[in-house]
């Protein structure tokens, strides 16, 4: 599925094909969901019962917003059509760039938003998020699948088995002064202590890789996502149910030592604070960022179903998903700015009047900065291109292939020669890439 001609009137985003609308669009939801996650309560201080938004959100918008990272990882590498060689080389190099520029971007905010009740950052997972995916991007969709499905196993089991005898950190948001004096409590809670673990994480990033490596401008791979996304939440949660409530799961819980019927009723709606190692069966829970296999499962197809139905809707939809689309183009630069604004901690005593005003101040940012400057991304992501291309410059261009023998035919004249355009005219089958891959922006 190939671009139309850009508007006269609105930037070249809103002609975007239904693919690149769909998600772009699909990542302004996960901002949205990561700014409601982070605003509202988890749970009513009158009831005790978890708020919409902590239902609705915690854990399953981060699980899109990673999920979308490794679509546009796929996308900028080629999609269907991967790139290898010293072009793959340039990929890699130029990832590992803008791993190392959203570290220093993720470690400046962990610096001016430090405090006890600030919200976890998820950009410095984000850089090992990239880090990790470097050796995966010459991988096909298959071998991404798989390697996703190996990672939701291995993850969580080395969580439940290492967690208690691993160094506890001593900062939500990790800034360089933790890096150095306590090098290894960090790096264990980027891979698997902390709130978005890297290892676990990877489930996500791959799947999306995956997704990337697809033709996502058929009909039949969006109804598959969506499809496969709900099917897999039900299963993951009807397992979960049933491990715990007709198999005993529930009674081994109560045997936790050190935790009362109520504890572990809380545990298993907003998640124990780390999961015991006193019996396996707490990997059957799927409460939000415990990242057991069935809560990764679960939070996975939500994701795919949530970008399956996008994509679904968004060749019919172009115009009145263009705000999110513009939003999601920029999460980076709008999310940061929302952790900034989080840091002025006013948001507690009128949380929905503090989430309308994020809500309006990131839509307004990103209609007057795509159409009043022209551009697609944001001021943080167009530095991280920046970067990333500067790197990726360093790898030698693949040597110049050396020129056929001419024909009689050639030897003519200039007329005889065929047009540049018809030289390197792709095949009818090849996708053409857009001027900017979506997903790009974090």
């Amino acid at each position: 599925m190939q671009e139309t001609a850009p508007s006269p009137t609105l930037p070249h985003t809103a002609k975007a094909t239904g693919r690149v609308v769909g998600v772009d669009a699909a990542r302004g939801l996960a901002l949205m969901g990561m700014l409601a996650a982070h605003i509202f309560p988890n749970y009513d201080e009158d009831t005790g019962e978890p708020t919409l938004a902590f239902v609705l959100f915690a854990g399953d918008s981060a699980a899109l917003f990673v999920l979308l990272a490794g679509v546009g990882l796929a996308l900028s590498t080629g999609g269907r059509n991967r790139h290898r060689g010293r072009r793959l080389r340039a990929d890699q190099v130029g990832l590992a760039a803008r791993a190392v520029l959203v570290g220093i971007v993720a470690l400046i905010v962990a610096a001016i938003i430090q405090g006890p009740d600030v919200e976890t950052s998820i950009l410095l997972y984000f850089a090992v998020f990239f880090v990790l995916a470097i050796p995966f991007l010459a991988l096909g969709a298959r071998a991404l699948f798989a390697c996703a499905a190996v990672f939701s196993i291995a993850g969580p089991f080395l969580m439940f088995r290492l967690t208690p005898a691993l160094p506890e950190w001593s900062d939500s948001n990790p800034s360089l002064p933790e890096l150095f004096s306590e090098p290894v409590a960090v790096l264990y809670q980027l891979l698997l202590t902390g709130t978005y673990p890297a290892l676990p994480y990877l489930t996500f990033l791959l799947v999306g890789m995956g997704l990337g490596r697809l033709d996502l401008g058929s009909l039949r791979v969006r109804a598959w996502m969506a499809g496969t996304g709900a099917g897999l939440a039900v299963l993951a949660n009807t397992a979960s149910w049933v491990l715990l409530s007709a198999a005993g799961g529930y009674q081994r819980l109560l045997g936790t030592p050190g935790m009362t019927k109520d504890d572990v009723d809380d545990a298993l709606v907003f998640g124990p604070e780390t999961i015991p190692d006193s019996s396996p069966w707490w990997l059957a829970i799927t409460a939000p960022h415990t990242n057991t296999p069935l809560a990764l499962a679960s939070s996975l197809g939500i994701a795919l179903a949530v970008l399956g139905v996008v994509l679904l809707v968004a060749p019919r939809a172009h115009y009145r998903l263009y705000p999110l689309e513009v939003t999601g183009a920029m999460t980076m630069t709008l999310y940061t700015s929302h952790l900034l604004a989080l840091s002025l901690e006013l948001h507690y005593d009128e949380p929905v009047l503090w989430y309308l005003v994020h809500l309006l101040v990131a839509f307004s940012f990103a209609m007057v900065w795509t159409v009043g400057m022209g551009m697609r991304q944001g001021p943080l992501e167009t530095a991280m291109k920046a970067g990333a291309q500067r790197a990726k410059r360093l790898v030698p261009t693949e040597p110049a292939a050396a020129p056929a023998r001419p024909s009689s035919a050639q030897e003519a004249g200039p007329a005889a020669e065929p047009h540049p355009a018809a030289i390197h005219r792709p095949s009818a089958g090849a996708e053409r890439p857009a001027s900017q891959p979506p997903g790009t922006a974090v």
